[in-house]
Formats: structure tokens, sequence, C-alpha cells
């Protein structure tokens, strides 16, 4: 009866004990969990490679490699969500979500809606028709009477509205319905970001019928001076955040790796 009342006794010790060991281990975690700022971030999700949907509906891209890399250094708590590209402004100053991590450009017109970060890639807009068209010269004059195709709301739209005026346009609602109509011929030529339209041009099948057109475009107006974070304009301590996290991962490679994930070339 003593051996088994010791027994109790020692049992009951170790096991108190060993709940102390957890509860002291568990701590930290919570401690670590209580420190990260919570952030819902906005992405379209239709604008490969930088953001997409792949076969199994899960994201991916760079923007999505990229934002991983910020929350995990930043110590934020993140949640993506999707975003019609039309609405992504609007419903982040309504609060919906708490920052855009999608390739927005930041132009004049949306610094004045929104604060950015500093710029995570720089990329340069472009025309692009099939490789048999006799288009060569971009200017408005050369382009007079032909299909104009932009992506809705883009800063591409609102270059060709203002530069192009007079130009017969084809606004589609996303980039991949953008490059179908030029490949099967609904419109004569397309205005793209040059790094989102690289991949399609070089490594699909559907790609190889077109090629760039006429020098890179980088009007500060209309493009901005690349892609950035975009956050309310009030949100001071997240856009301190990101911007330590954005230099960090610069600094200890890691950018550089998500960078050669998807180009073979420095996107910085």
């Amino acid at each position: 009866m003593l051996r088994r009342s010791l027994h109790t006794i020692v049992r009951g010790a170790l096991m108190t004990g060993a709940v102390g060991i957890l509860l002291a281990a568990a701590l930290p975690l919570q401690l670590a969990a209580q420190d990260r700022m919570p952030m819902r971030i906005a992405v379209e999700g239709a604008f490969p490679p930088f953001n997409y949907l792949d076969a199994n509906n899960k994201l991916q891209g760079f923007d999505i490699d990229i934002a991983n890399a910020l929350c995990e250094v930043g110590k934020f708590e993140c949640q993506f969500i999707i975003e019609k590209w039309d609405d992504i402004i609007p419903d982040l100053i309504a609060d919906k979500y708490d920052a855009i991590i999608s390739s927005m450009s930041m132009s004049l017109e949306r610094r004045q809606k929104v604060a950015f970060t500093e710029k995570y890639y720089n990329s340069p807009s472009v025309f692009i028709a099939r490789k048999d068209s006799a288009i060569s010269d971009v200017s408005p004059a050369a382009l007079s009477g032909k299909v104009l195709g932009v992506t809705s709301s883009t800063a591409q739209e609102s270059y060709a509205n203002h530069l192009y005026p007079d130009m017969k346009k084809t606004v589609f609602r996303s980039s991949p319905e953008l490059y179908k109509g030029l490949a099967d011929g609904s419109v004569d030529i397309i205005l793209e970001d040059k790094l989102a339209i690289y991949d399609w041009i070089a490594n699909t099948k559907a790609g190889s019928c077109c090629e760039f057109k006429g020098p890179d475009l980088v009007d500060i107006t209309y493009f901005g001076e690349g892609a950035g974070i975009a956050l309310r304009l009030d949100d001071k301590e997240r856009l301190t955040r990101l911007n330590e996290a954005l230099k960090s991962i610069k600094a200890d490679g890691t950018y550089d790796m998500i960078n050669a994930k998807y180009f073979p070339f420095s996107i910085q």
C-alpha cells in the first residue's frame, strides 16, 4: 500500500512537472502568435506568372511567394483574398482587406488614393502583335485603323485612353483573356506589362504566335516607378513593417531566390 501511495505521488509529481514543461514550451509560441500583426492580402489571381490559381485552385506566383516571405520576416499573420481587379482599390479603402500584393504599378493617380511601399519589382509596358502582322511602328498615327486590346482598370488602359484616344479599343477583363484575344485575331495589337506577358510569349505554344513591337514604355505618369504594395493612406505601421521586411528579404538573398524561380534575369 505504501509503495502504491508513493508511486501515485511520484507519478502525480512527474505529471505536474511535465505539464509545467509543456506550458512553458507553449508560452513562447503563444507570445509569438500574439506579436504577429494580422494582414489580409488581396490578389487578383489571374495574372500569371505573378499571381494565379493552379490546377488545384491554389494561389501561386511571384507575388504570392514574395507575400509569404514578407509575412514570415515581417511577423504578419496573413490571409489571402482573391478580388476582382476593378474592385481591388475601392475594397482596400473600404477596409475589406489590408494590403494589395498583386503587381500594382504605382501610378500618380493611384498614389492619390492609397499608400505604397518601396517598389518590389520593376517592369516596363510594351506593345505585342502577331508575328505575321505588318505592324512595326506603334505611334498613334501608324496604328490608326487598328484594334488595340487592353485589360480593364490597368495602367495600360489609362495610357492607351490618353495617348491613343482615337484608336478603337477592346477592353478585356483579365490578362489571359487579353492574350487569347491577340492570338485568335480579335484584336490587332495589345498593350501589356512586359514581365507579365514574357512567360506566355517565351514558354507557351499559344504565345509563340506573337512578339514585342516598338520600344519599352516607362512613362512614370501612367506606369509609376515599379510595382508596390498598396495600403490605406493612414496605415503607417504596416507600411513601415513591410518596407523593413522588403529590405530584409533583398539583403538575405530570399528575393533573389524567388526572382530566379520565375525569371532568368533580375526584375528589381
